[in-house]
């Protein structure tokens, strides 16, 4: 899959490009009945404040539902379709069952129309199917990783990402995710053979400012661009660089400083990606 690149009739299509959805892509209507309203929330909460910056308006969208539990077991499917989600960076791909039943799934690289992919603890090794980790050899590239037994793929997820199975220890299975960090997974989460669809999405070049507001991405301004009653970094005679660490309207700095809290499964990291 190649990327496409705009002959430079304006400025903006200089430095514009497109993947070629041609060459991947073999319908442009989704199949409704697995289609679902998504409302705009702007980055409004429930009583209308903004607690999200930097969110509105955008193409109006449909929610594709996706399968992330795999939930037909042991029951093969052939991909009917492969096609675009404006949900998610990753392709998406329509499996229809021998009942006649169809579900969304993520889009495997390499996985065409035609092919037969499935849900099992007896699975093939092969790109598309889906296995528990106890059943996965070691080494092997591996996506849409469960965090829980039954609770559906969490991990690995967005275009072109992939994890490696390192090994197991007693009943969990080391992890080698794609930011570098290594965890354990219990051996009976599923995860699914392969690489994630679409890996050139991360080579597009957006081109113009047009394009993030289709995506529902408002314009950010900077700090030092905004006057001190409105950020801890404007002011100043001049062109200033702020005089103080990055940081938000609020104080908060942005560059070095963690924010994650302790969650119940950072017990299971082994090791961070950053020591």
């Amino acid at each position: 899959m190649g990327i496409r690149q705009l002959r430079p009739y304006t400025a903006t299509t200089r430095t514009q490009s497109y993947i070629n959805y041609r060459e991947v892509l073999t319908t442009d209507t989704p199949y409704k009945p697995l289609l679902a309203a998504k409302p705009r929330k702007a980055g409004r909460n429930n009583t209308g404040r903004i607690t999200v910056r930097h969110h509105g308006g955008g193409n109006k969208v449909k929610y594709r539902i996706i399968d992330w539990k795999r939930s037909r077991k042991d029951v093969e499917g052939v991909v009917t379709s492969v096609e675009y989600d404006p949900n998610r960076t990753a392709f998406i791909s329509l499996v229809k069952f021998i009942d006649g039943d169809r579900r969304y799934v993520l889009a495997t690289n390499g996985v065409k129309v035609g092919t037969k992919i499935i849900a099992s603890q007896e699975a093939d090794i092969k790109a598309g199917n889906s296995l528990p980790l106890k059943k996965i050899p070691a080494g092997t590239i591996i996506h849409s990783v469960e965090m829980r037994p039954g609770a559906g793929a969490k991990l690995v997820r967005s275009a072109g990402a992939s994890a490696t199975l390192v090994g197991r220890i007693e009943k969990y299975a080391q992890i080698r995710m794609p930011s570098g960090e290594l965890r354990l997974i219990p051996e009976d989460c599923y995860a699914t053979i392969g690489t994630v669809s679409n890996a050139d999405h991360m080579n597009v070049s957006i081109g113009k400012a047009g394009r993030n507001r289709w995506k529902g991405v408002r314009p950010t301004v900077r700090g030092v661009a905004m006057n001190p009653v409105d950020h801890p970094m404007g002011g100043g005679e001049g062109r200033t660089s702020g005089g103080r660490h990055p940081c938000s309207p609020w104080g908060q700095l942005s560059k070095g400083y963690k924010t994650r809290k302790v969650k119940p499964s950072d017990k299971f990291i082994v090791s961070r990606r950053k020591k």
